[in-house]
């Protein structure tokens, strides 16, 4: 009985309406630590660094992994956890948590909100494929998924972020805690392996005060953009990729969105 109501409690904790155009991302409770301490982070769901805790939920996601190097460790952890990531760091250096989300679904039945999303993220040619496609404004599902990064450094922080093999991800260029970032943390922001190129990135810049500023840029030919990098700063890098669905049953749904998050904080002193 208690197991089972753990898991039902669980449930609950990641249940209810699905959130439209909230970022998700990896919340570490420090970014900087010991190699003999522990990774600790939330999984959160919000807008500017402002969200719900997700718990530790297998069923909830298709991969969760401590990346060091060439080392790939899965997390672990039980139902229910919250911090749903709390493990031994895997030794000095460069870590990258990875977490993906199995599919979510949801239905459109207020417009204004699909055309909301749609204008917020970028994706306006969206809204007109969408009334070319002959698809109804409203009672139509979106199939949707998250792929979230974050670096943290375990001693030294030696290393370097790499690709992961996500369908969607951004990768860091540069490591913020032991490179020189006088003109940014170069990212470059991935589909299918490929890079994306002229497509929209959004920045969450926390300051120590936790006042959060929002900003926008864009990727270039080579899927490269620059993301500030100022001292003692939490960032939260977002992009995401909105591609069509072809339905075969009533029910399925039209489109499908996948979003690639990052999250490093630049040390205050180096």
């Amino acid at each position: 009985m208690r197991f089972l109501s753990a898991c039902l409690i669980a449930a609950l904790a990641v249940s209810g309406p699905p959130a439209l155009a909230h970022e998700f991302w990896i919340s570490p409770q420090t970014y900087s630590v010991e190699p003999e301490a522990q990774i600790i982070a939330h999984i959160r769901v919000g807008q500017k660094f402002e969200g719900s805790a997700y718990s530790f939920i297998p069923q909830k996601f298709a991969r969760f992994d401590l990346v060091s190097g060439e080392s790939v460790i899965p997390v672990e952890g039980r139902i229910g956890d919250r911090p749903a990531l709390a493990m031994a760091a895997p030794g000095d250096g460069l870590v990258t948590v990875v977490h993906q989300t199995t599919d979510i679904f949801l239905s459109y039945r207020d417009a204004e909100k699909f055309v909301n999303f749609c204008n917020e993220k970028d994706f306006t040619w969206v809204l007109d494929e969408h009334k070319a496609r002959g698809l109804p404004e409203t009672g139509f599902r979106e199939r949707y998924s998250r792929y979230a990064k974050s670096l943290v450094a375990v001693g030294t922080g030696a290393g370097a972020d790499r690709e992961v093999g996500m369908e969607t991800e951004i990768v860091a260029l540069a490591n913020p805690y032991t490179d020189d970032l006088d003109g940014g943390l170069p990212v470059r922001v991935l589909y299918r392996g490929q890079p994306r190129a002229d497509v929209q990135v959004e920045i969450f810049a926390k300051a120590p005060d936790g006042t959060v500023e929002a900003t926008k840029t864009r990727t270039d030919d080579a899927g490269l953009a620059a993301i500030p990098a100022d001292p003692g700063i939490e960032y939260l890098v977002d992009a995401v990729v909105m591609r069509a669905l072809e339905p075969v049953a009533e029910n399925d749904p039209v489109w499908e969105s996948l979003w690639a998050s990052l999250t490093y904080q630049v040390p205050a002193a180096r």
